[in-house]
């Protein structure tokens, strides 16, 4: 089946792709929406089980690094648009592996933009815009006051942060140096269902809900700013949309909350649901040494993209409460991921999905 056009999702198996897939799927039936995912520890097919079967998605098994296959994919559906997301993305694992990170952020976004504009320069008619998506580590870590503007200094202190800034700054580069039309978004934290459940969120719901200790870093003061991720990939087809070439955009709603804030809510919420006595999460909790580099706060200003006509709709504790219920109910889903069994689950019930390439 053809269709008008056709955008290119990379990291589209994993946690904010396969809800930018499903947002993208059901709101545009005349696109075709291409997901390319290597399917690493994150990348969960199960994710986007509900719109797989859907005429206008087609997966891909691939890796943002290969040339070849993503040059193949170009030639196939010659994209309207690519929404890079795929990439390494937790602190604690770029640690221990600084060279991975490097690797798929900084390397996998270069073949995209290289290869991105090889297209664009043959068919620039035919191609609208390159959305890069970053996060706001790049900027490094704030005190108890200000603000992270869309021109604020890079400052990245993890290998994490390190390798997104080294992807942005290429695509900063190719807009500069060539002209193409990439935009860069940076988000604060993410939360809501599929996510993996080593992050803070998920972690915490289900250690509390099966009576395991809670890890919490040093103290618990450090702050981040949370964004559900349904009204973050809203904020990514506005931008994607609408943005201008070369324009750095903020994605937050506004929404600072400690670390240790964000546990007594998960806590409260699960002894709710699942009827217990209050605070009974309490006993679960534990103080850790903290992280090497572990940032402070982060917040952003999100002034621009409110320009485009951007709002959040769901709030941090509308999320939250959503988020519990989903991982609650959710526990075989979990239980796959946990054990590994999931990559088992996938070759018994997408075989056909895995073994395509272009």
């Amino acid at each position: 089946m053809g269709f008008e056009r056709y955008v290119l999702v990379t990291g589209g198996a994993g946690f904010i792709g396969s809800h930018l897939v499903r947002y993208l799927v059901r709101r545009y039936r005349d696109w075709g929406i291409v997901v390319l995912d290597a399917l690493t520890y994150a990348g969960n097919l199960e994710n986007l089980s509900d719109v797989l079967d859907a005429p206008n998605c087609i997966f891909v098994h691939g890796d943002i690094r290969d040339s070849v296959v993503v040059e193949g994919l170009f030639r196939r559906y010659g994209f309207w648009g690519v929404f890079h997301v795929a990439a390494e993305s937790h602190v604690d694992r770029s640690i221990y592996d600084p060279v991975k990170f490097a690797e798929v952020n900084v390397v996998g976004t270069v073949v995209l933009l290289s290869v991105a504009m090889w297209w664009w320069r043959r068919h620039s008619d035919r191609f609208h815009r390159f959305l890069l998506v970053s996060t706001d580590e790049v900027y490094g870590s704030l005190g108890e006051e200000g603000v992270f503007t869309e021109e604020s200094p890079y400052n990245p202190r993890s290998p994490y942060a390190a390798s997104k800034a080294g992807g942005d700054m290429f695509a900063h580069a190719f807009f500069h140096t060539y002209g193409f039309p990439v935009v860069v978004t940076h988000s604060t934290n993410n939360f809501g269902p599929y996510q993996f459940p080593e992050k803070l969120i998920p972690l915490t719901i289900l250690h509390f809900a099966e009576g395991k200790p809670v890890p919490v870093y040093g103290t618990g003061e450090n702050v981040r700013d949370w964004i559900w991720v349904e009204d973050h990939v809203r904020a990514l087809d506005v931008v994607f949309q609408r943005g201008e070439p070369g324009g750095v955009y903020h994605i937050s709603a506004h929404n600072e909350w400690r670390n240790i804030d964000v546990v007594h809510a998960v806590g409260k919420l699960v002894d709710a649901y699942l009827g217990r006595s209050e605070g009974t999460y309490r006993r679960w909790i534990r103080f850790v040494a903290d992280r090497p580099g572990h940032d402070f706060r982060y917040a952003l200003r999100a002034e621009r993209i409110r320009g485009l006509g951007w709002r959040p709709q769901v709030s941090f504790l509308e999320g939250l409460k959503r988020t519990v219920e989903w991982y609650l109910t959710h526990r075989e889903w979990v239980d796959r991921v946990r054990s590994g069994a999931y990559r088992q689950y996938l070759k018994r019930h997408y075989s056909a999905l895995l073994g395509s390439s272009s």
